[in-house]
């Protein structure tokens, strides 16, 4: 079987790779929940690749990613649920759908505007998939309210900036970032209280209650909490590398280094880097 540039050559791998008698035995000893977890992992390494620029990743990524869609579009052909051209015909109807005001007579003219049709339609949706379900026979989950629709399997982070979005649709939310910073302050204020009693629960809450206040701060200066986040990830990885690599160069031991020989290092590396060196 030779490579090719047709989705169709993927999806025939695939099968064969699952077929019982031929495939391949890791493939075939795979389910929904086993793949679930480097479903999630290619996704990380494709955000990966574009934080880093690297296209050639992207292309290597982006085919991972792609294959785990075809795995499960597989696995449940295989159970008589739904194949690979179900998936793509979803997704290309809920684009139509969602996009009237470019496939159909909608007006919306500004991005706001075409996120609040956006989300008008996928409450439609969402109350005709119940319908179908309910004539199916099938259980209905019971109504969550709007915070609902937004997964507990994400990463908290995402999770968290996704709930504050929703709840500030119907207006809980500030309108600006000042009496955000005015709540970290409370919180922090209440995480010291929550230390000085030295009960670890209550840290842990407080201290979730301050994250969950600087990802609300992020949201309303338009710094996205995960890559934000990602961000000083790779800044300290800079900065600290600078450390291990001065000291090797100088001949002293990291693990003997003092902290105030780290941290000596650490402004320095930060005075290179403002200096773009």
């Amino acid at each position: 079987m030779e490579p090719s540039r047709d989705i169709s050559r993927l999806i025939e791998i695939m099968a064969a790779l699952r077929d019982p008698h031929t495939g391949c035995p890791w493939d075939l000893k795979q389910d929904f929940q086993s793949i679930k977890p480097y479903t999630i992992e290619e996704a990380y390494e494709v955000a990966d690749a574009i934080e880093r620029n690297d296209m050639d990743d992207l292309t290597d990524e982006l085919g991972d990613l792609l294959l785990q869609v075809v795995f499960h579009a597989r696995m449940a052909q295989e159970n008589g649920d739904f194949e690979f051209g179900d998936v793509v015909e979803a997704i290309t109807r809920k684009l139509i759908r969602r996009h009237p005001h470019v496939f159909a007579n909608a007006s919306a003219d500004t991005p706001e505007g075409i996120k609040v049709q956006w989300d008008d339609i996928k409450a439609a949706e969402k109350a005709e998939r119940a319908s179908r379900r309910q004539a199916r026979g099938e259980a209905v989950e019971g109504d969550g309210g709007r915070l609902q629709g937004v997964p507990r399997t994400l990463p908290a982070l995402t999770e968290a900036i996704k709930l504050q979005r929703q709840a500030a649709r119907v207006g809980f939310d500030w309108n600006e970032a000042a009496p955000v910073l005015a709540k970290i302050e409370e919180e922090l204020a209440e995480l010291r209280e929550a230390l000085e009693s030295d009960d670890k629960g209550k840290v842990q809450e407080e201290f979730g209650d301050l994250v969950f206040a600087l990802v609300n701060l992020g949201r309303h200066v338009g710094a996205e909490p995960e890559m934000a986040l990602r961000g000083t990830n790779e800044k300290f990885r800079r900065r600290f590398s600078h450390i291990e690599k001065t000291l090797e160069a100088k001949g002293e031991d990291l693990q003997q280094a003092s902290l105030e020989r780290m941290e000596q290092l650490w402004g320095e590396a930060k005075g290179l880097e403002a200096k773009g060196t």
